[in-house]
C-alpha cells in the first residue's frame, strides 16, 4: 500500500494524453520568456482596456437612444468591435506565443 501512486484527476490524465499525443506529432513545448509573459501581458491589457472604452461608450449611446431598430444596429456593431478586438488579441498572443517556438 505505501508504494501505490496518488490519484489523477481527469484534467491530469487528459493533460497527460496531450503531452503525449503532442510528442508523438513531434511538437515541441518550450516555455516562453519574461518578455514574451510580459508581451502577452500587454496585449491582453490593452485589449481588456479597449473593451472597457466601447463598453462604456456603447453604454452611453444605448442610453441615449429610444429607437429598436438603431439599437439594435448599435448593438450589432458593439458586437463586432468586441469581436475584432477579441480576434486581434488572439492573433498577438499567437504571434508572441509562435516566435518562442521560432527560436
Amino acid at each position: 500500500m505505501a508504494d501505490e501512486k496518488p490519484l489523477k484527476s481527469a484534467l491530469e490524465i487528459a493533460m497527460e494524453r496531450f503531452r503525449k499525443s503532442d510528442e508523438a506529432a513531434g511538437i515541441e513545448k518550450r516555455p516562453l520568456t519574461e518578455a514574451q509573459k510580459a508581451a502577452i501581458g500587454e496585449a491582453r491589457n490593452f485589449c481588456e482596456a479597449k473593451l472597457a472604452e466601447q463598453e462604456v461608450l456603447h453604454q452611453s449611446r444605448m442610453r441615449h437612444s429610444a429607437d429598436p431598430a438603431v439599437r439594435e444596429t448599435m448593438e450589432q456593431e458593439y458586437r463586432r468591435d468586441r469581436e475584432r478586438f477579441t480576434s486581434e488579441r488572439d492573433a498577438k498572443i499567437e504571434k508572441i506565443r509562435s516566435q518562442a517556438q521560432g527560436n
